[in-house]
Order: structure tokens, then C-alpha cells, then sequence
């Protein structure tokens, strides 16, 4: 399962906060990140005995920019939609991507991405689902 979080500020979630957070909410956490000067990139957890991956990309990175570009692209076609047009320029204003990917569903991976969409001023999307504001609401069906 896939999960994205688009991130509006370029305020990172240090390692420390998101294995308190997991921590705080009961789960049994480990993890690895590795580091480079840009901070943490990539984080491999286990969450109550299930594998979490998780990618950090900055859009300023090779290739970033154009799936954003194709996640608006792909808003447009939902232009029926009232949050379509908000969504899009969200995707443009995207500073940093986090994708978070798991063999299994989980609550508290969904509870992980609103975390993290709240900390960097984002929204979050899960795959066959659509997308939400950091608090939760669906915004867009997929």
C-alpha cells in the first residue's frame, strides 16, 4: 500500500519526532534512517511487527518536479470537483514528498501521514482511496 504525503514548507520531521510520535501512540517502533546533508531520506520501521518504508524527496530533486506535475495533471481530470483547483496549486507548492509504503494497511500509518502532512503544511493521498487534509477529511476520491 502507498501513501504520500506533499509537504508545503520545507519544515523536516526529524527521525526523533516520528519514532516519538509512533512511540506516543502506543506502537511498538524501531527504525533506520539514513542521512545525507539534506537530512534523513529514507527511513526503514517497524510498526507493531510491520514493515514501513519511508522516502523524503525534495522538489528541487531530478524527477520530482514532473510527478508532481503529473499528480496535478491527474487533479485536473476532477475538475467537478470544489477541492480540485486547491489540490492542484498544493501540488505546485509542494516543497518536500514523503512516501510511505507498507506491505499492510494500518491505522497508524494513516495516523503517521496526517503527522507529517500537519508538521510540513500538507496534504496526504493513499492509493485507491484519494486524498486529505492533514486532519483527516477526504478532500478527493480516487
Amino acid at each position: 500500500m502507498w501513501y504520500r504525503v506533499f509537504g508545503a514548507n520545507s519544515r523536516m520531521p526529524t527521525a526523533a519526532a516520528i519514532l516519538e510520535y509512533l512511540a506516543g501512540s502506543g506502537a511498538s517502533v524501531s527504525g533506520e534512517f539514513a542521512t545525507d546533508a539534506s537530512g534523513w531520506y529514507r527511513a526503514d520501521l517497524l510498526v507493531d511487527g510491520v514493515g514501513l518504508q519511508l522516502e523524503r524527496y525534495l522538489a528541487e530533486e531530478e524527477g520530482i518536479r514532473a510527478e508532481l506535475n503529473s499528480w496535478a495533471a491527474w487533479l485536473e481530470t476532477r475538475e467537478n470537483v470544489p477541492e480540485c483547483v486547491h489540490l492542484m496549486e498544493r501540488m505546485i507548492q509542494t516543497t518536500q514528498l514523503i512516501t510511505l509504503r507498507s506491505s499492510e494497511e494500518s491505522v497508524r500509518i494513516e495516523l503517521l501521514c496526517r503527522f507529517l502532512a500537519a508538521l510540513t503544511a500538507g496534504v496526504y493521498q493513499v492509493d485507491e482511496r484519494g486524498f486529505f487534509a492533514a486532519a483527516g477529511a477526504l478532500l478527493i476520491t480516487e
